[in-house]
């Protein structure tokens, strides 16, 4: 089973502060990657009620399901590999089953055949290392919107926050309270209906 802890920090920016961040830490030099996210939820949310998150995620031509729950100290994440094949089965309402993610569910109380595919989020990224952490700057687009943000990921809490204080003190940039790609997607999602 491929599972991982993740420790963020997440800031939304404006473009302006976007753009200053990236030239404060030369992310011209970086190469641009786009992924795209494609969400999957039961009819009557139960993921998003035990605050839990289905996607796809495409990214350099491969496809990885990944299921995000609640842990002490960030999100648990259980990750399964699928083909181009299985994908598209799953963007059609046709799950394929993959047994990890199925075990997790099941302990969510959730069956992989009550899933069904809600839309996508695209985000155009730059990463680097800085001070022992990632940091990312995403420029996501989804259901006519697009915003900008800055993602400190960290081997821990105290770390994670120590540099995303730093980074935003520095360049006089608001601490603003950050949802997460998938709330910000079930925002919009929901405005747009």
């Amino acid at each position: 089973m491929s599972q991982e802890i993740e420790i963020e920090f997440k800031n939304l920016l404006t473009e302006e502060e976007f753009t200053r961040l990236s030239n404060r830490l030369s992310f011209d030099t970086v190469e641009l990657i786009e992924q795209t996210n494609y969400y999957f939820e039961t009819k009557n949310l139960q993921l998003r009620a035990q605050g839990s998150a289905l996607r796809i995620r495409k990214k350099d031509n491969q496809w990885t399901l990944t299921l995000k729950q609640p842990h002490s100290e960030g999100l648990l994440e259980t990750h399964a590999s699928l083909t181009a094949e299985e994908a598209n089965l799953w963007i059609q309402n046709k799950p394929v089953d993959k047994p990890d993610i199925v075990q997790q569910l099941k302990g969510l109380g959730v069956k992989s055949k009550d899933l069904i595919y809600l839309g996508s989020l695209t985000t155009r990224r730059k990463e680097m290392e800085y001070q022992g952490t990632t940091v990312v700057l995403d420029h996501s687009l989804y259901y006519g919107r697009e915003d900008y943000e800055l993602e400190i990921e960290a081997a821990s809490v105290q770390q994670g926050q120590q540099v995303i204080k730093q980074l935003l003190e520095e360049l006089n940039i608001p601490k603003r309270e950050t949802d997460n790609k998938i709330k910000r997607f079930y925002q919009a999602k929901l405005q747009s209906e």
